[in-house]
């Protein structure tokens, strides 16, 4: 367990770093095509897209460090309300929801992923199986956390029931 919550430690560190990276692409970009727009009069063609993808891969791989620093909607009034035995139960109820829910995300977005290959992005030749590629990789990022988030909670190392970090 020790071994996973270290790997999972830096495959979450790598998400936020990614994150941080793509964020700084799209704020980059937005400012850039704002500028061409408005100031030189010539609008990109290009820089919308790959803003908005940006953003996509920003905010997917931003919810495996959002997890692991219990920053995601909880259900902590009602944990507490709880016993605390019921509490943690209730805890480890919803990561069990959460580890199905990006299961499915995660399959379903390679899915859709293989299914887009041939797509091109606008303005761009290049395949938007990139920007779907984000539900997958995000997915398994967010999966990993969410596990190293129960065992944590499961070896008492991080009580649920206490405020987030």
């Amino acid at each position: 367990m020790t071994l996973f919550l270290r790997i999972e430690a830096v495959t979450t560190r790598i998400a936020l770093w990614l994150a941080i990276l793509f964020l700084l692409i799209a704020a980059a970009l937005a400012l850039y095509q704002v500028t061409a727009r408005f100031v030189f009069g010539t609008p990109s063609t290009w820089s919308e897209v790959v803003t908005r993808s940006a953003m996509i891969w920003s905010v997917f791989l931003g919810v495996a460090p959002a997890f692991r620093e219990g920053a995601m909607i909880a259900v902590g009034i009602v944990q507490t309300a709880l016993p605390r035995r019921l509490g943690r139960a209730l805890y480890q109820l919803s990561m069990i929801l959460t580890l199905s829910f990006f299961s499915i995300l995660l399959w379903q977005g390679w899915a859709m992923t293989g299914r887009v290959m041939r797509q091109k992005l606008a303005a761009l030749d290049i395949s938007i199986a990139w920007v779907y590629a984000a539900l997958p990789v995000g997915s398994a990022f967010i999966l990993i956390a969410v596990l190293g988030c129960m065992i944590r909670a499961w070896q008492g190392i991080d009580d649920p029931l206490e405020s987030p970090r």
